[in-house]
């Protein structure tokens, strides 16, 4: 039997040069293999027997293994989840545009304003000093200030300023968003941070040497520039403020909900499927939610 010759003009690469390809392949798959063992161990079979759970049956007294999608129908068919699904969309957005203003504001006052690097990381390690601490701790540490009698209610009517104490200022709405503000600001600050100690400052020499005016400098140069940092903390706060349910708890004295605190409930009463659909449909939101921004935004160049 004779060889199938190579068709005429097709040079086949020496087996030398094959081997070292299929050498060089190989040591990639072993380099990424343990981090693919650990996220396989630690993420993705986790995720797997939540969704598997949430095809289960449960009573008052025990769960079922089965094949229903009883839970997904109650879920996605319930006014109550919706509602709940659409206030914490709220509060997504409500703190999210916040600790974007707040947190933009404070790392470009870092990277523009202070110009010693000493300095600037004096600076932003005063702003992790809150992180010392709990999320408890510092959600508590708002009752004192904000409550009816606390400093803040008597400051204002010693003042004069207001009549009565004001009532929503703890266990509201308000005091949620407040104290999510405080609780992942940081998360976007450090990322805009990073970017913005990045950009070229003879890019910004340029423009105004070029007659661009300080507004026109921020809006033509250091945003479009910053927004791989801006997405990067988006994603932090989107999916730290869709999964927080402690804060909503504690701060809003269970007059809000939030689909994470509707989760710990069913958690709590044992409904353990219920729990699973919820889960499921919250990290699909999510993931699109996430998908959105890195549709818009391409963060490679912060990776």
């Amino acid at each position: 039997m004779t060889a199938i010759e190579a068709p005429a003009g097709v040079l086949e690469p020496p087996a030398p040069t094959l081997r070292r390809r299929a050498s060089r392949r190989l040591s990639s798959y072993l380099q990424a293999a343990p981090l693919a063992l650990i996220l396989g161990a630690f993420l993705l079979l986790p995720i797997a027997a939540i969704v598997i759970v949430s095809f289960w049956d449960y009573d008052s007294v025990q769960i079922y293994p089965d094949f229903v999608t009883l839970n997904y129908a109650e879920t996605l068919g319930s006014w109550v989840t919706w509602r709940t699904f659409f206030n914490t969309l709220k509060f997504v957005v409500l703190v999210w545009a916040i600790s974007l203003f707040v947190g933009f504001w404070v790392a470009y006052f870092l990277a523009f304003h202070v110009r010693t690097v000493k300095m600037q990381t004096a600076l932003f390690l005063l702003c992790t000093i809150p992180f010392l601490t709990s999320n408890i701790i510092r959600m508590i540490s708002w009752v004192p200030f904000l409550g009816r009698n606390g400093l803040l209610n008597s400051a204002l009517v010693d003042l004069g300023i207001v009549p009565a104490p004001l009532e929503f200022l703890l266990f509201s709405e308000f005091a949620v968003v407040l104290a999510m503000v405080h609780l992942y600001a940081l998360f976007m600050v450090t990322p805009i941070f990073n970017t913005l100690v990045r950009i070229d400052r003879s890019l910004v020499e340029a423009a105004r040497d070029a007659g661009a005016s300080a507004t026109q400098i921020l809006t033509n140069v250091i945003l479009p520039l910053a927004k791989p940092g801006i997405a990067i903390g988006s994603i932090f706060v989107v999916t730290l403020v869709m999964g927080d349910f402690i804060t909503v708890r504690f701060m809003s004295g269970g007059q809000s909900a939030s689909v994470g605190l509707m989760i710990a409930n069913q958690i709590s009463l044992l409904q353990y499927p219920a729990a699973a659909a919820n889960a499921v449909v919250l990290l699909a939101v999510v993931l699109m939610m996430v998908a959105a921004i890195l549709r818009i935004v391409d963060i490679r160049k912060e990776l």
